[in-house]
């Protein structure tokens, strides 16, 4: 409180300026492709590959052959690396529902359901009932005929008529009466509107959909999806104000008693979905090496536009690489090209391109990339051998892995250190590569804008280049450089979002000054830059400036460049001279 100086005296006040100024936001790679089951089209933030495989499952039966979708050995390889977060996002081909629950049954009405539950995820593997009722479904020992770990069921207990509450718990569809797998639990949870506990408020009733060509999820529903599995998609039996003011006496309507619209303990299956991108390709999905230009992993190219356009979005999605496992340029440009422009639109990623197909030559790399051109994306040669969850040794592109290698750089040094190398450069959980380069071999990729994945004696495989797809020579033909480019903008485009609507003050550019100039110090003292200098003064905010509304900085900065090329001169001289120095 300010105070008022009339007779002589001391006055002591405080000026704080110690205000610690936010860290730049981490964000994780976003990797899109197909995955056995979970939200369609929906980008979705994994923090473990524990909660990947809980969320969008690992092996799928396409005919008669267990086998897993590059998707999910490109988030295992992330977290494997050091990754903290991924935004995954499940494209499908043609349409997908998700499943219902099967007959809720009430304590007084035969064929009216209380609530009705529908899954987060789509397609048919949420299937494991036939139809609504769940008669003849279950075997002797309570578990369920076509019962999967990567479906769902429900339980309802604890049923209390005096308060009008029950519990609600998500059972993984495979388990059995003795031994529950209890994937979620909802205690005290009731039918009534008014109540905190009323069950749309803790679980969600939310509905999210892409529409075609849609640049924005749409979402309906009053309440926030908290269940990880489930949403309530109705209540039809509401027990409004099912307690008195006394808090004992249980209401009634038309005198009813309401807690005859109460479920009873009983459990059950879901039910009604649609949609099967491996299935409805049995015995013709292309996975790994048999990948063609017409069918990537049961998929399309033109399957992957929507969820391109959606994570354009920058305002509701943050990430700093994106990658399609399975696409590349020369068989499905549509997807690759639709990459490279996201990344050149956002401005704060980079896409990890592949070139060609499993078997292609050092020529044809470098071919396919001599057709590109963006320091927004990089490629990789050659593709990787990495053992699948199936246990089968199969051949993936390096989109698979590159995202990770990123994710070691930030973990273990900072983004504007080269991903490459044998110190970060490092590919964990490959086996092979198809082709053991030569130094011949690295040359022409290098030369070429294609970044090696070379195997060196004794120290293993490792990327051994980090060149973006810029044609043209310059400090951000360098991932490196790219990726500093990209903290920065970051970093500093935050701090600038906080004056928009702030007056155009020497005191709000000096606000901007305190927060900019440390972090660039920061940067410097980490090997990122080499010197910088920023200005939001009057000569860059003259009186026609600020009169226009607008508020001026400039950002000058020098790039820390990489030793790419190490020269080391061995010197012989004859016997008897002198060393100095």
């Amino acid at each position: 409180m300010a105070e008022t100086i009339i007779s002589p005296g001391v006055f002591t006040r405080e000026n704080d300026i110690s205000f610690i100024q936010p860290a730049p936001v981490t964000v994780g790679a976003a990797i899109i492709g197909p995955t056995v089951k979970g939200p369609v089209e929906t980008p979705t933030l994994v923090t473990s590959y524990n909660d990947y495989t809980r969320k969008f499952g690992v092996t799928f039966n396409s005919g008669s052959t267990s086998n897993e979708f590059l998707t999910s050995l490109a988030v295992k390889n992330y977290f494997q690396q050091g990754g903290g977060s991924v935004l995954v996002t499940r494209v499908v081909s043609g349409s997908f529902t998700a499943a219902t629950s099967t007959h809720v049954s009430a304590s007084n009405y035969a064929a009216t359901q209380p609530f009705e539950l529908a899954t987060l995820g789509k397609g048919t593997i949420y299937n494991n009932s036939t139809g609504l009722l769940d008669a003849g479904q279950h075997n002797t020992d309570g578990s369920l005929a076509t019962g999967s770990a990567d479906n769902l069921r429900w339980e309802i207990s604890n049923v209390n008529n005096a308060k009008g509450t029950f519990s609600l718990s998500i059972r993984q569809g495979n388990d059995n009466t003795k031994n529950k797998i209890v994937l979620e639990t909802y205690n005290n949870i009731s039918l009534d509107p008014n109540s905190p506990d009323y069950i749309e408020k803790v679980i969600g009733n939310q509905v999210v959909s892409l529409p075609a060509g849609a640049t924005q999820v749409t979402v309906t529903g009053e309440y926030v999806n908290r269940s990880n599995y489930v949403r309530v998609s109705a209540v039809n039996l509401p027990t409004i104000d099912y307690l008195g003011i006394d808090g004992i006496t249980v209401n009634s309507a038309g005198g009813t008693s309401y807690s005859a619209s109460l479920p009873i303990a009983q459990s059950g299956s879901f039910y009604n979905a649609t949609g099967n991108n491996y299935s409805n390709n049995a015995g013709a999905s292309k996975f790994f090496g048999s990948i063609t230009s017409t069918n990537i992993q049961g998929l399309v190219p033109a399957n992957y536009s929507n969820v391109i356009t959606l994570l354009g979005n920058k305002d509701d999605y943050a990430f700093n690489v994106i990658s399609a496992p399975g696409a590349n340029s020369s068989d499905h440009s549509i997807v690759t090209d639709g990459l490279i422009s996201l990344a050149e639109t956002r401005g704060d990623c980079i896409a990890v391109i592949d070139l060609d197909g499993y078997g292609s030559t050092v020529a044809n790399a470098t071919a396919a990339a001599d057709a590109l051109n963006s320091s927004y994306a990089a490629a990789y040669y050659p593709w990787v051998q990495m053992q699948s969850a199936t246990g089968k040794l199969v051949w993936c592109p390096p989109s698979t892995v590159i995202p990770g290698i990123y994710a070691f750089t930030d973990s273990s040094s900072a983004p504007w250190f080269a991903p490459a190398g044998l110190v970060r450069g490092g590919v964990t959980g490959v086996i092979q590569v198809e082709k053991r380069l030569s130094k011949t071999d690295r040359d022409n990729l290098y030369d070429g804008k294609v970044n090696p994945i070379a195997t060196f004696p004794g120290a293993g495989i490792a990327v051994f280049g980090q060149k973006t797809l810029q044609t043209k020579a310059s400090a951000l033909d360098r991932v490196n450089v790219r990726r500093l480019l990209i903290e920065l903008k970051k970093f500093i485009g935050n701090q600038a979002n906080t004056l928009v609507f702030e007056q155009n003050t020497v005191a709000t550019r000096s606000r901007f000054l305190a927060a900019v100039n440390p972090y660039l110090e920061f940067v410097t003292q980490r090997n990122g830059l080499y010197a910088y200098k920023v200005v939001m003064d009057d000569t860059n905010n003259s009186a026609d400036v600020v009169d226009r509304n607008q508020l001026v900085g400039q950002i000058y900065i020098q790039p820390a460049k990489t030793a790419e090329f190490i020269v080391l001169d061995f010197v012989v001289q004859p016997t008897g001279a002198t060393f100095e120095g």
